[in-house]
């Protein structure tokens, strides 16, 4: 679907390295490296969305980096956009919000990273989680986004922040914050 509505498969990468995470950052022979691209490619494209002010850059040891500017009008829209591109709208409302003893639910793995490929690896917090309800969800909601699920489940004492900052973890739902 992406790629009917953005024909340029560089500023797809791009959008989804950066806008993905809100704390994804990359800089220029980085991403050469991770998108498998030519470096003029990317530049053209960094510094188109840095013209629009959708991305920020600063220097650090010699890199110029880039990350979202959050506080741009369509930074939500788009993040937005690509979460329900992913199906992280339907395991929200197929798996999480109907399974008892969750406390949070981070994706992990190359999407959590802005690298739109691969399944999507979930890391479920909770005690005591379902696991026979959680696999019949995970099998449904598989089907209607089209791409595997991975999981797994961990006890909250075991859940460290600086674990989620080291593995680039996306937190997608925490039971504290849900209205």
């Amino acid at each position: 679907m992406m790629e009917t509505l953005i024909t340029n498969k560089t500023r797809i990468k791009l959008l989804f390295r950066l806008f993905l995470n809100p704390d994804s950052k990359g800089y220029l022979r980085g991403l050469e490296g991770e998108f498998g691209e030519s470096s003029n490619a990317i530049r053209i494209e960094l510094n188109r969305f840095e013209a629009a002010g959708m991305l920020e850059s600063y220097s650090e040891k010699n890199k110029k980096l880039f990350r979202a500017n959050k506080k741009h009008p369509l930074y939500a829209g788009i993040n937005d956009l690509l979460n329900k591109h992913i199906g992280i709208d339907q395991i929200l409302e197929k798996i999480v919000r109907n399974l008892e003893n969750v406390e949070k639910v981070f994706l992990a793995g190359p999407i959590s990273k802005g690298l739109n490929h691969g399944p999507l690896e979930l890391v479920i917090v909770g005690d005591k989680v379902n696991k026979t309800s959680l696999n019949l969800k995970i099998e449904k909601t598989e089907k209607s986004i089209g791409r595997s699920i991975l999981y797994t489940i961990q006890k909250p004492v075991n859940i460290k922040a600086e674990d989620v900052r080291a593995n680039e973890w996306l937190l997608i739902w925490d039971k504290k914050q849900v209205l």
